[in-house]
């Protein structure tokens, strides 16, 4: 059983590990993040409210048409807590798991994976440059 006092020492080195990122990190992380997530946010509103071409888009896919709303509720969710500072790494998480259900259907019906796989880079890449905990927990030698 651990006692208090471990689990303090513990936390505070977690805490040194978090180093503050220098100013053009934080900007460009904020950025990115900005840039992905208004087409996240985009994606699923309009495939939530119904808009032709993305309804569309998920039938060549192979999904049902009303099904389509709750793919796009299933990227808003996970998008919104990625914009969220106390949830921004469960966000990330989630919009992994979408992103690779996105390639897995690309690849199946014929269509080009770069997209989604780009957008999965730039979700975690954006979150590295603005978040010390998930630096913290990934440490970049140079």
């Amino acid at each position: 059983m651990q006692n208090t006092a471990t689990y303090v020492n513990a936390a505070t080195r977690a805490d040194r590990a978090t180093v503050a990122p220098a100013r053009w990190m934080l900007v460009t992380g904020r950025v990115l993040t900005g840039l992905v997530a208004v087409f996240l946010l985009m994606d699923g509103a309009l495939r939530v409210i119904g808009f032709a071409p993305y309804v569309e888009g998920t039938v060549q896919a192979g999904y049902a048409e009303s099904l389509a709303p709750g793919i796009g509720l299933a990227l808003l969710v996970p998008t919104l807590l990625y914009l969220v500072p106390r949830t921004s790494i469960l966000g990330a998480i989630l919009l992994t798991g979408y992103l690779g259900g996105a390639t897995a259907t690309n690849l199946r019906v014929g269509m080009p994976i770069a997209f989604p796989l780009a957008f999965g880079i730039l979700v975690w890449a954006a979150l590295y440059l603005r978040d010390g905990r998930l630096r913290g927990m990934i440490p970049v030698r140079r």
